[in-house]
């Protein structure tokens, strides 16, 4: 008897080099199970809950950048995938999921769990809104093609998610191995574009030509690992360099020359510069709404008094929000080398600009300045900039921190320095709670040797807490930090603005008083070593332990009970002119006033309690 197309699965991906398949099982796909389970080079991580799994391979492929794999059930395993697979498509990261679908001979006759109301075998349309690709295998001799297109597809242009549908029947089939030879032959990495050299020439004369030129970096810098190109292009022109939330990381916060994040959570001294500038250079980059204050006119980006240049991999992101003289679609690490070549054609000396360096270095000591006092506050429930700044204490330069959606994602992109990149990976598409607890079990299994950790809310921890089981199971050594505040806060803080109160967005009893579980103490049930701090001096003792743990070998929590003060949030935000009503603003769009004029909306945010 032959090998069946499972076994041939699995011999592919070891042959591709993959190392880890996440997944939660079913009777759909133990077919592929028997098979993994004889792999001597693949380990299967079984989760709980497979937005656990999805959300865990997208934190592994992004700092591998290569494809994860994901394997998941039909019905209720595809529903529960969708999250996770939608969070790596929207933040651009490779992933292949190979789904179980119902026999082949009995679509449309609703055996168990088949989910399809207007079209016989359809499952796989689920997710057709979230995948780059989706293909249904009705013939298991076409596997070993899609098999590499698959991979290819989900690795190559803009990464992201394809969709393997495999009826359960295909995995038990006995496979024509003579099919399988085209894989021994298939290369697995696809080159990367440069972009049209008349594009380099003329981005390169306009960033020289420029009075105040700037460069607006996002998280495709990181995705095409080329902070080095883009340090060394920013550098020879002493170019001020502003960033969106996925590029956190993508140059040193401490750069003298990055002048820090754009848009509702960034700084009213970033806005000032990306607001002069003549000549912008988008890079890697959507101009996405929360990173341009809802493309208000002033607020974060000028665009009558801007000409706008972009380069990105994807060709539907060029001049989707901004119209640019120049765009180009390309690899950003290639990019940004061809730039610079031309740059130093036209001008071989570089520039150099001590009053603008000054400049930033003189923003940046006093907005630190002004976070000294919060930031050592003894208020318990502590501070949430306490909280940041003890983390930061405690953990190695190089530590890998996932954080979720809340105070840990907008105020840690803000006011959380990061050196090195790719050291910070936040949930920036889809935004996603959740994300955080689940992404951090993958990217640990694939840095085993750095100190991993989540900084999350109780109400992104509490989305699903089974992580902790995920943990314990596969002996993944990473530190979660619960920033407990009670409530889902940003929503609670926006609400309270708006409305002035909380409803629906704190935590409570049934009579209404203040209710948490205490999370120290659910993950000593899944046998977690965790502390919940019961003062703010004991919070930095608790981090140290964490990171000893992690460093035997042990997972660790460490709960923080925390106040829910707001972030400060200098830009612009749509929702709050729909939910408040302004006379400047109608439909998204800033309305001049009587002599031409645009006025901002008045948002006038700080460090106050909600």
């Amino acid at each position: 008897m032959g090998k069946t197309v499972a076994d041939m699965m699995v011999g592919y991906l070891e042959r591709r080099g993959v190392t880890k398949v996440f997944g939660l099982c079913g009777h759909t796909v133990i077919g592929m199970l028997d098979a993994l389970s004889r792999s001597k080079t693949i380990e299967y991580i079984g989760m709980r809950h497979e937005s656990i799994a999805s959300g865990a391979a997208d934190g592994y492929a992004r700092l591998t950048h290569k494809a994860s794999v994901v394997m998941c059930h039909l019905g209720p395993g595809i529903t529960n995938v969708i999250t996770g697979v939608a969070n790596a498509s929207l933040d651009s990261i490779p992933m292949v999921v190979i789904a179980g679908d119902v026999p082949s001979y009995y679509f449309g006759k609703h055996p168990h769990q088949e989910v399809q109301l207007r079209e016989d075998g359809n499952q796989y349309r689920l997710l057709e809104p979230v995948v780059k690709r989706a293909f249904r295998i009705d013939n298991a001799d076409l596997l070993p093609d899609v098999l590499d297109r698959a991979f290819r597809l989900a690795e190559s242009g803009r990464p992201g998610p394809v969709l393997i549908d495999m009826p359960m029947d295909m995995f038990s089939r006995i496979a024509r191995e003579d099919l399988w030879d085209r894989t021994l032959r298939d290369s697995h990495v696809t080159a990367r574009p440069a972009i049209d050299p008349a594009a380099a020439k003329a981005i390169a004369e306009k960033l020289v030509g420029a009075k105040h030129p700037l460069i607006h970096a996002g998280g495709g810098i990181l995705l095409a690992q080329a902070s080095e190109e883009l340090r060394e292009l920013a550098e020879f022109l002493d170019i001020p360099v502003s960033r969106t939330l996925a590029g956190h990381g993508c140059l040193s916060d401490l750069h003298p020359l990055m002048i820090g994040q754009t848009g509702f959570w960034g700084l009213a001294f970033t806005h000032s510069l990306t607001n002069r500038a003549d000549v912008v250079l988008g890079l890697g980059t959507r101009f996405a709404e929360a990173d341009s204050s809802s493309w208000y006119q002033g607020v974060t980006f000028t665009p009558a008094n801007t000409e706008f240049l972009q380069v990105d991999i994807d060709p539907a992101e060029i001049g989707r929000n901004y119209p640019v003289s120049v765009g180009a679609v390309g690899d950003l690490k290639l990019a940004l080398g061809q730039i610079l070549a031309e740059v130093k054609k036209i001008c071989p000396e570089g520039k150099s600009d001590p009053a603008l360096r000054e400049m930033i270095a003189k923003a940046k000591a006093d907005f630190k300045a002004s976070n000294e006092a919060i930031s050592h506050d003894g208020r318990f429930p502590m501070a949430p900039q306490r909280i940041l700044w003890d983390v930061k204490q405690v953990i190695p330069e190089d530590a890998v921190i996932f954080t979720d959606v809340g105070w840990n994602k907008n105020g840690v992109a803000q006011q959380f320095d990061i050196t090195i990149p790719g050291t910070i990976h936040h949930s920036s598409g889809l935004a996603n709670m959740g994300f955080g607890a689940s992404a951090v079990l993958g990217g640990k299994l694939a840095a085993p040797d750095k100190i991993v950790l989540t900084l999350t809310g109780d109400g992104g921890f509490g989305v699903n807490p089974s992580v902790l089981a995920g943990a314990v199971e596969h002996g993944i050594a990473c530190t979660f930090v619960v920033m407990n505040n009670s409530a889902f806060g940003t929503i609670a803080g926006l609400e309270n603005a708006n409305y002035h109160h909380k409803f629906g967005t704190e935590f409570t009893d049934a009579e209404g008083n203040r209710y948490t579980p205490r999370w120290a103490d659910v993950a000593k049930a899944y046998g977690v070593e965790a502390v919940c701090v019961e003062s703010a001096d004991e919070f930095r003792p608790a981090m140290e332990k964490a990171v000893a743990a992690n460093r035997a070998g042990k997972p660790f929590l460490v709960e923080a009970p925390m106040e829910n003060i707001a972030v400060p949030t200098p830009g612009c935000w749509n929702i709050n002119d729909i939910y408040t009503p302004k006379d400047c603003v109608l439909e998204g769009r800033l309305v001049p006033d009587e002599n031409g004029t645009y006025t901002s909306p008045n948002h006038v945010k700080s460090h106050r309690p909600e």
